[in-house]
């Protein structure tokens, strides 16, 4: 019998010639820019310097924050609560979750805005509760007042939130749709309501759908909320810097003051969407975050 011989083959890694060079030459770009960037006078490094920490700055920044975090958890349990309405076999919950989004998706973000920010001529106060309705001068429900200028922040996180939850009740959607119907059919065989089954099968299930996009929301929002200039005496670090700029005659410097923050902002928000996606792929995706 003829004795098969074995030959080691030798792995020899395709070179990418081309890829090298492109790659170089983009840094080279890039080092070209900085070097250029660092001696251009318009930039005007100094009062970049002088600004990127003022006390002004600093505290529109932290507006800005607060109006990214506040907006967002109000339009994140909203769009929660619209999307599973999308799924209510319900009629009337359908309908008015679509009419929802329909509008706000519908009409641009800035028109919003500048609708909350005259609400206070059209209504002077809102009224929550049953209309109409009142034993002498005791009201079932609550008034608010809307005209004070305190209120003209509120109105601003308002209007952030409802745009948002119209895009994140889609988002959220998409999350549930991806979860197997054959998990609610056997959430009903075990004698489990639509709303439990929602709660504790369907929802943690699709979060792994739901997060990275949501996170994207996140980073637009901060983003967003420059155009709450449209909201009067509501100063987030867009209109600071911009108010800034027109008292010194020179917007450049307050502008790259302006980006450093939102990058500053959207860097946090990027690695704790990189750690929260970790958390929920956990048995689902184990090549997560492991780079070639």
């Amino acid at each position: 019998m003829a004795q098969s011989t074995k030959t080691a083959i030798k792995a020899v890694p395709l070179r990418h010639p081309l890829r090298w060079a492109a790659a170089l030459y983009l840094v080279l770009v890039a080092a070209a820019f900085i070097v250029d960037a660092s001696h251009r006078s318009a930039y005007d490094w100094k009062s970049f310097n002088k600004y990127i920490f003022d006390a002004r700055v600093f505290k529109a920044a932290g507006v800005t924050l607060s109006l990214t975090i506040i907006a967002m958890f109000f339009a994140i349990l909203l769009g929660i609560a619209l999307a599973v309405m999308r799924r209510s076999p319900n009629p009337v919950f359908r309908n008015v979750s679509w009419v929802f989004i329909w509008i706000f998706r519908g009409t641009p973000v800035y028109v919003q805005l500048v609708f909350w920010g005259l609400l206070s001529t059209i209504y002077h106060s809102f009224f929550i509760g049953i209309p109409d309705i009142h034993f002498g001068h005791f009201y079932l429900g609550v008034h608010f007042a809307i005209s004070q200028t305190a209120s003209l922040y509120w109105l601003a996180i308002i209007g952030l939130s409802l745009n948002e939850a119209a895009y994140m009740a889609e988002i959220v959607r998409a999350g549930l749709l991806s979860v197997d119907n054959g998990q609610e059919e056997a959430a009903k065989s075990l004698g489990m309501s639509w709303w439990t089954t929602m709660r504790f099968i369907v929802i943690p299930q699709a979060m792994r759908i739901i997060i990275p996009p949501t996170g994207n929301e996140i980073v637009s929002m901060l983003k967003t909320t420059s155009l709450v200039t449209a909201v009067p005496l509501v100063t987030d670090l867009y209109a600071r810097t911009r108010n800034i700029s027109d008292e010194i005659y020179n917007p450049i410097p307050l502008l790259m003051v302006a980006c450093a923050w939102y990058l500053f902002f959207t860097t946090i928000l990027m690695f704790a969407q990189y750690f929260i996606e970790k958390r929920f792929a956990r048995g689902h995706s184990p090549m997560i975050g492991v780079q070639s």
